[in-house]
């Protein structure tokens, strides 16, 4: 069901919305939870630290499927804002088009750069293989990554956020029942952990594809809509490529921070794998929020209606802290535990690891959530010089200190490199935030 963000309570409106966003990627993150999960579990802690290493080369390709997600997705809501319905169809078969265009070209690489890559980040030799394995199977499902992040973002420029839910919750579940079939029945190893969710995968984009277009067809224009645009396709990269570009450079610095854990060992790359899935759970789905208030920002702007966002701003805030607080509190208090879903030895270096890199980060949840929704805002609104700026000084900061304090402090330096960005990074997010002229801003173009 398409929704109209542009009527009704700012606070009402996005919290309807939104809801639903973040219980898609708590089932989207299940993917990976899964999968580290029967890693460390049913196979042991060297599969475990292979699915994590290789999970910070998967973000690169990610950082393109997510730039083609967001850069359709503001575009499409603006043309849905302002009721330009036709111009709106063209928006989603031109993303269409390039992104399968710039999908092959990253498959391609893959199968070219991926092994130097993870010879680039000190993969150690007990893990190299399995890493191999894992990542070679996963380009191959590039298609479904990169087609099933446009649907959603289509669903969520349309106001549609209960659709993606409905088919995350369904193919969420089963990856983890394949999971465990095809590690624990079919002694497939960590080859079986890649092959599950690739099936996943792939049945969601189908049916997400699907549904996308019985959902455009609902949709009557004053003429028939062309099948691609240079002015439209100029539009989304202006604000798909800085997502992209900003996203690859997180990626990078995570595989740069990687390569500086890996220097410690395999026990390290262990709890740190199994940590930061549980942050990457937290930091996604903030991310995601943010994404549905850069929607609701566009269509309002679309709508020539820009006092609406400061309201959608401030409701922002309120969710996302009250999503925060119950996290914060789990992973202070309850983070060994956690970490032990993953591996098996409850007195093993890898569970210390974990368990202190989430008491040190958690606490900044309530930090990072606030940057992200003012960034939101600023990316709804097409100001991408500003978004990447704030990002890219956080980037920079956590790299820099990582390497630096792992030198005095061994590993415990490189997880105080994360609250330290953030905090920075907020601030100057919200700078920019308070400086947008909102009732006067004009719509991305």
């Amino acid at each position: 069901m398409n929704r109209d963000l542009t009527v009704g309570k700012p606070e009402t409106v996005l919290w309807k919305f939104c809801l639903p966003l973040f219980g898609s990627i708590i089932f989207q993150q299940l993917y990976n939870l899964a999968d580290s999960f029967v890693a460390g579990k049913f196979i042991g802690e060297d599969a475990l630290a292979a699915v994590g290493n290789s999970y910070e080369v998967t973000l690169i390709f990610i950082a393109f499927a997510f730039g083609c997600n967001i850069g359709c997705s503001i575009i499409v809501s603006n043309l849905f804002g302002a009721k330009k319905f036709r111009e709106m169809k063209t928006a989603v078969y031109t993303t269409l088009i390039a992104s399968g265009v710039l999908c092959l070209l990253l498959m391609a690489a893959g199968v070219l750069f991926c092994t130097d890559l993870l010879h680039l980040i000190n993969t150690p030799d007990n893990v190299m293989a399995d890493s191999k394995l894992y990542l070679d199977i996963y380009i191959f499902s590039l298609p479904f990554v990169f087609y099933y992040n446009v649907a959603t973002g289509i669903f969520s420029a349309l106001g549609d956020s209960k659709t993606p839910f409905a088919f995350l919750a369904a193919s969420s579940v089963t990856n983890i029942g394949m999971d465990i079939l095809f590690v624990t029945a079919f002694k497939m190893g960590v080859a079986g952990v890649a092959w599950a969710t690739f099936i996943c995968q792939g049945v969601s984009c189908v049916l997400a594809v699907i549904f996308v277009f019985r959902r455009l067809l609902k949709i009557k224009t004053d003429g028939k809509s062309e099948i691609f645009s240079i002015n439209l396709l100029g539009r989304i990269a202006k604000v798909a490529i800085p997502s992209t570009l900003q996203q690859s450079f997180v990626s990078v610095g995570n595989i740069i921070i990687q390569g500086i854990i890996n220097g410690f060992g395999s026990p390290v790359m262990a709890g740190y794998s199994a940590a930061v899935k549980l942050n990457n759970l937290v930091i996604t789905s903030l991310n995601t929020l943010g994404n549905g208030i850069s929607n609701y920002t566009a269509q309002n702007l679309g709508a020539g209606k820009p006092e609406r966002i400061s309201g959608g701003f401030r409701a922002g805030v309120k969710l996302v802290w009250i999503i925060c607080l119950p996290l914060v509190a789990a992973y202070l208090f309850a983070g060994k535990y956690l970490v032990r879903v993953f591996l098996n030895d409850p007195g093993s270096t890898a569970i210390a690891v974990g368990t202190e890199f989430l008491k040190i980060v958690a606490p900044f949840y309530l930090i990072i959530s606030v940057k992200l929704v003012c960034d939101g805002v600023i990316r709804g609104a097409g100001l991408m010089a500003r978004f990447m700026a704030s990002t890219l000084t956080d980037l920079v900061l956590r790299v820099a200190l990582a390497k630096v304090l792992s030198v005095s402090l061994g590993s415990t330096g490189i997880w105080l490199a994360w609250p330290i960005g953030w905090t920075v990074a907020m601030v100057m997010s919200y700078f920019f935030y308070r400086r947008g002229k909102w009732g006067k801003k004009s719509s991305p173009n």
